[in-house]
């Protein structure tokens, strides 16, 4: 199904049809219990040597589906059934809000990238919430959350707390997204002294609750290690429990696509294998700084089982993939998981 439409339609003609499409295939493939029932049956077999405990869970394997492909809550369970050990929706924002207008998604093939400028396109946090309160969880899904692009410098914090607080019931992890460069607002919120005045009010926050559900911030693969260092000393002095790295990247580094087709495209942020390089070596200077103490989801740019490795070997607890997806199909999941298998 993946290589005959998807996949051609995410080549040929517009990357972000070919999302919509997967998801809604997604859908409806579960609407059919018993075909379903067989296809996840057949790719969610059970390995106990990819077992693992972080955060206070048990991950039956190490590889998450990233934020930005179920942005709305529409198929965690369906993609949990592929065979991900967690899912990570997202990012969700407060409100609703229509993102950058299009076209903002576009496909570098030659150098299996993408280039977004999305604007956090979402149906907002109450819908995750309808969508999870009805169709509960089968597995570990966590919550990237955002502010919305409208909101003023002011009411920053007041967008988070709002996401936070609604919601935290409802998901096992949450991910205070702090680096989107393509949404006014989000650029600077990793910047010290400004993470203290958004991280502070969150884990006061999250002192309200019965259960101490883990908090994890998503950070930008540009920052220096200056900047990073910063970073990591305040996550830890603050109680946060872990780093999702990276983001997509503003850098055009590595793209083999000249200059006509990228100014043709215009702004946006990179996604794909020629982040694979930043990532790594992100989640190595991370588990270095923190001596481990402070655990990495790798993520960004993983196109092959032995990249998946590799950001396992560097020093990441978990891993996550997106763009992989629509460049190597849903059959990349079994490959990776088979890859982790055999070590």
């Amino acid at each position: 199904m993946f290589k005959l439409i998807i996949r051609h339609v995410f080549l040929r003609f517009s990357p972000e049809l070919a999302h919509r499409l997967a998801v809604t295939y997604m859908k409806s493939l579960a609407r059919n219990s018993v075909l379903f029932a067989l296809y996840s049956a057949f790719r969610k077999r059970k390995r106990h040597s990819l077992e693992r405990e972080l955060f206070g869970l048990r991950f039956p394997n190490p590889l998450g589906l990233a934020a930005g492909f179920d942005n709305n809550g529409d198929c965690y369970n369906e993609m949990l059934d592929l065979g991900f050990g967690f899912v990570e929706i997202g990012s969700i924002t407060p409100r609703p809000q229509a993102g950058n207008p299009k076209p903002r998604v576009f496909a570098l093939p030659k150098d299996k990238a993408m280039i977004n400028r999305t604007g956090i396109n979402n149906k907002g946090v109450e819908y995750a919430i309808n969508q999870l309160r009805t169709r509960p969880p089968k597995g570990i899904v966590a919550a990237n959350i955002a502010m919305n692009a409208t909101s003023k410098f002011d009411e920053v914090v007041k967008d988070y707390e709002t996401a936070f607080s609604l919601i935290y019931d409802f998901v096992d992890i949450i991910v205070l997204n702090l680096s989107w460069p393509n949404v006014p607002g989000l650029q600077g919120l990793g910047d010290i002294p400004y993470i203290s005045d958004l991280i502070d009010p969150i884990m006061e926050l999250r002192q309200c609750y019965d259960i101490n559900k883990p908090v994890l911030i998503k950070i930008s693969p540009d920052y220096e290690h200056d900047q990073l260092g910063s970073i990591l000393d305040y996550c830890m002095m603050a109680g946060i429990d872990g780093i999702v790295a990276a983001n997509v990247t503003e850098s055009r580094e590595g793209l083999t696509a000249s200059a006509d087709t990228l100014k043709k495209i215009g702004p946006g942020e990179v996604s794909g294998a020629p982040l694979y390089a930043k990532s790594l070596s992100l989640v190595k200077y991370i588990n270095e700084y923190t001596g481990g103490r402070l655990p990495v989801i790798g993520v960004g740019g993983i196109m092959t089982p032995e990249q998946a490795l590799e950001m396992l070997e560097a020093g990441a607890s978990l891993i996550e993939i997106n763009t992989g997806l629509a460049y190597e199909g849903p059959g990349l999941i079994k490959k990776i998981l088979k890859k982790l298998d055999r070590q």
